[in-house]
């Protein structure tokens, strides 16, 4: 691997405590997890008290107020060690800034200490039965009653939704004015008419909570709007980019992780009375993906030096999360094959990680929605 210069010194000091935390708090737990359908909320209070819940935040608000580049080490630790239960990510890099970036003075300080110190645990709900990437399109509804606002809808595929004690909610509060009708708001765990539905069964993630939320004549102060009425669509644009990083940074670092313990198999596993790393289609398959891999790599962490900077911009992340998440899917579909048989057993990281990885391309807008970003950017 080439030199990650976009760290300093103390990044690397801070990875290694977080890969220690990981390795003695969450690795030997993991598969429980899995079958459990959610990591222990314990994690998260373990993390606050370690500091690495919002490490963006600001000193007033209990946080130590570093740059993102501590947001993807523990995006990038998660997913090398392929803890991908694990929703600090959504948590810190997603839901959270709209709370620091969106928020008034009040909720920020209602809110943020605890979401730092892991006793609030944030989701963020876009996405419906009816809606996913098409964000204009969804149904649900608040609408002003006196000192209130009463919600009325539904939204699935939400991670940290079972665990969610704050759900930041995208509805709609002039279904007539499409983009410009929709607004956030922050809505609280016990809310009357708010119910949070069974955990979903997925095909990867499985130790990571996902459910459908609820909503039926859920009633919330009229403080609780986030920002201004009207304008959640262009909060929902402006913080997408640092969303997809998020979801590049994760990519990238999968990939490494399982080419790594990749080629460690290879030289073990005999066929044909020598070991599989001996064959010249192997050592070009990995050279590929290597190679590969490396270019993707350098793109990203210009990325990332990009948006430490205030310079990432929509296209730029839209074609790191693009490329990224489509190269994970190469790189750990021909690393499963290495493994011949063993590939396919649950057992093997290998095999998670092909389960996990299939999401990406999914969530964080389709990568079909990612080529209509970069190809309108050039046409118009």
């Amino acid at each position: 691997m080439i030199p990650r210069t976009v760290f300093e010194p103390e990044h690397d000091m801070f990875r290694e405590s977080v890969r220690k935390f990981l390795q003695a708090e969450a690795v030997p737990h993991h598969l429980q997890w899995e079958k459990d359908g959610q990591v222990d909320r314990a994690l998260w209070n373990k993390a606050g008290e370690q500091g690495f819940l919002v490490p963006t935040a600001p000193e007033e608000y209990s946080g130590v107020g570093v740059d993102f580049r501590y947001n993807a080490i523990i995006s990038e630790e998660c997913a090398a060690l392929g803890l991908s239960g694990i929703g600090w990510p959504l948590h810190s890099d997603i839901a959270v800034p709209y709370i620091l970036n969106f928020g008034t003075e009040e909720q920020k300080q209602k809110y943020v200490p605890g979401c730092i110190s892991g006793e609030i645990v944030t989701a963020i709900a876009m996405t419906e039965p009816g809606a996913g990437s098409d964000l204009q399109g969804i149904k649900t509804t608040a609408v002003r009653d006196g000192d209130h606002y009463v919600i009325n809808g539904s939204k699935t595929f939400i991670t940290n939704g079972q665990h969610a004690d704050v759900v930041i909610l995208v509805a709609k509060t002039d279904p007539q004015q499409g983009a410009a009708g929709i607004s956030l708001f922050l809505l609280e765990a016990g809310t009357p008419g708010f119910e949070k539905g069974t955990n979903l069964e997925k095909l990867g993630m499985k130790a990571q909570d996902t459910s459908e939320l609820f909503f039926n004549d859920a009633r919330i102060p009229a403080e609780n709007l986030l920002g201004e009425e009207g304008q959640g669509f262009v909060y929902l644009m402006q913080e997408l980019p640092q969303e997809r990083l998020q979801i590049a940074l994760v990519a990238v670092a999968s990939m490494e992780s399982v080419l790594s313990y990749t080629i460690d198999y290879v030289k073990e596993r005999k066929a044909f009375g020598k070991n599989i790393a001996s064959f010249q289609n192997t050592q070009f398959k990995l050279a590929e993906l290597d190679s590969e891999v490396t270019a993707q790599r350098v793109f990203l962490d210009r990325c990332l030096e990009l948006h430490i900077e205030g310079k990432l911009d929509a296209v730029t992340a839209a074609k790191a999360k693009m490329l990224t998440t489509d190269l994970q899917g190469k790189v750990i579909d021909e690393c499963l094959q290495l493994h011949g048989g063993y590939g396919f057993m649950w057992e093997y990281p290998v095999t998670r990680a092909y389960a996990d990885a299939r999401v990406q391309r999914i969530f964080g807008g389709t990568n079909e929605i990612m080529k209509l970003i970069i190809g309108r950017s050039l046409v118009s």
